[in-house]
């Protein structure tokens, strides 16, 4: 274990010597522009656009199901938040709001 932990120290030793050489052509100090530009094709590998949902998971984003209102109802009243923790959310729910 002490010899790979050795390993990883040297491995992240060289890679910060690596990355903060300076170059001595170089002597501004900041990287270039042209060193910081990526082509398009290269950029959209790895940065995707979200596809678009369908009309059914758009219509389950804005309405919530009558017991997922039930249950933020019991969520923000707090005795019946604490009481659904220690009985269930059901009892919980019916002591404090009557039935489901």
């Amino acid at each position: 274990m002490r010899s790979l932990l050795a390993l990883l120290m040297v491995t992240l030793a060289l890679a910060a010597l690596c990355c903060c050489e300076e170059d001595p052509k170089d002597l501004s100090g900041s990287p270039r522009a042209a060193s910081i530009k990526i082509k398009k094709e290269v950029a959209n590998a790895f940065v995707k656009r979200q596809k678009r949902s369908s009309l059914y998971e758009r219509y389950l984003e804005y309405y919530k199901s009558p017991m997922e209102q039930m249950h933020e109802q019991c969520e923000n009243y707090p005795p019946c938040d604490y009481l659904s923790d220690q009985i269930g959310f059901a009892m919980a729910y019916n002591r404090f709001f009557g039935r489901y």
